[in-house]
């Protein structure tokens, strides 16, 4: 690979922010979850969200426009000192540890919504066609190590150890404050490393006059000339979407009212989730690749429903690890998949905005089952567990959409010009 240095350093870049990141992501929901505030936070978590549809969009213009190095660079550089900062704020004052909790989380969520659109481009920029496949893989696996460092980390800073049948480990636990500080540091430690990087472009992308609204639009004329693309790009975000809502708002509420288990039993159950999700994306081309890109990610989407029925009609901590963990694979599996496709038929120099036009399909979709299990009545009694079967209805019908138009999106003339 031509930029093969500037790769390996993009994904060390993202490992070492991404471990801490996880921390605080797992922390924050955990800390609501213990102190009966689910609620409070599921309301908040909408609120986030909803500013994130006009971020998101305006985020993609950016990314197609400027250099995407110096986009990371400014996002690192901004959120290490605002991270930094409310860690501050939260060790010197009290009584505000709800609403700054709330602000790590939508920082952080908000840099994810401009920082993998970015990270996504960056890499088909300065990667050749040929090495899609291995790059989609490359990116799956290292971020489900940092997740999986990121749930073994929450689970020894929360509860102040991990204690399993053949290893005990006890410190002291954290504060959210230093684990703000920490996720705070390695944001400085990534702008470090991404300010070495030295790449020659692959893809060469033209500059674009216009506003925000005439550079969306470019986008969005592309998309509807090719409608299937389009069709596939939103109809294959469901099991994301819905790992998403599991991770940070269903998952910590059902280990403590469904398994009526400790928080630690949450953490670990993400180490289980990156290890399959790391198996995917090391082995998922080999194991599907006798099969369509469509067809495995309609197996991979029935699967999901399968694993989350599964949580819905058991209470073993056993099988709630097992479930994670092959959601891990079928998680990591698609959006693999589905990497490998949209590098191949969307050109890099909207790849942005396209991306941006699929996480608002994905960020309405979330508004929504976020609004419905604000409820009172899914954070009650076990109730919970109803979600998850919601969930597995949204999942179902999207893997009956993708079959029904299998033969239109396999027939893509896009696929034909690979």
């Amino acid at each position: 690979m031509k930029n093969a240095r500037a790769i390996r350093l993009l994904l060390f870049a993202n490992f070492i922010s991404g471990i801490a990141q996880g921390i605080s992501m797992i922390s924050i929901p955990l800390y609501f979850a213990r102190n009966h505030m689910s609620n409070w936070f599921n309301i908040a978590y909408v609120m986030i969200t909803v500013v994130s549809l006009f971020w998101s969009l305006y985020g993609g213009t950016l990314i197609d426009k400027y250099n995407r190095k110096k986009i990371f660079l400014l996002l690192n550089l901004v959120n290490g000192i605002a991270i930094g900062t409310i860690a501050w704020l939260e060790y010197s004052t009290t009584g505000l540890t709800n609403y700054l909790a709330a602000a790590v989380f939508a920082l952080t969520f908000w840099n994810f919504n401009l920082h993998y659109p970015c990270f996504y481009a960056f890499m088909q920029e300065i990667s050749e066609k040929e090495n899609y496949n291995k790059i989609a893989s490359y990116i799956e696996v290292q971020s489900q190590m940092a997740s999986a460092l990121a749930g073994a980390g929450a689970a020894l800073l929360i509860s102040g150890g991990i204690s399993t049948s053949f290893f005990s480990i006890e410190i002291e636990p954290w504060s959210l404050s230093q684990i703000f500080a920490l996720d705070a540091c390695t944001y400085f430690v990534a702008l470090a490393i991404i300010y070495f990087m030295r790449f020659v472009p692959v893809s060469k992308r033209k500059s674009e006059s216009g506003g925000v609204f005439i550079q969306l639009k470019t986008g969005y004329d592309y998309l509807k000339k090719k409608p299937y693309v389009f069709l596939f790009g939103v109809v294959t975000h469901a099991v994301f979407i819905v790992v998403l809502l599991h991770v940070f708002n269903l998952a910590p509420l059902y280990v403590e009212q469904h398994l009526k288990e400790n928080a630690e039993i949450f953490a670990i159950s993400e180490i289980f989730y990156a290890s399959g999700a790391i198996l995917a994306g090391v082995a998922i081309h080999k194991i599907f690749g006798g099969m369509t890109f469509v067809k495995a990610i309609i197996v991979l989407t029935f699967v999901s429903v399968f694993e989350f029925l599964c949580m819905v009609g058991s209470n073993w901590v056993s099988v709630f690890f097992i479930m994670t963990f092959l959601l891990g694979i079928s998680n990591a599996g698609v959006r693999v998949i589905r990497v490998s496709y949209l590098f191949k038929v969307i050109p890099n120099q909207i790849m942005g905005r396209a991306n941006s036009i699929f996480f608002l399909t994905n960020a309405f979709s979330r508004i929504v089952l976020l609004s419905l299990f604000s409820l009172t009545f899914f954070h009650h009694s076990g109730n919970v567990i109803y979600t998850f079967v919601i969930l597995s209805l949204f999942m179902f019908v999207s893997g009956l959409i993708l079959l029904f138009f299998y033969s239109e999106i396999i027939l893509n003339k896009e696929l034909k010009k690979k």
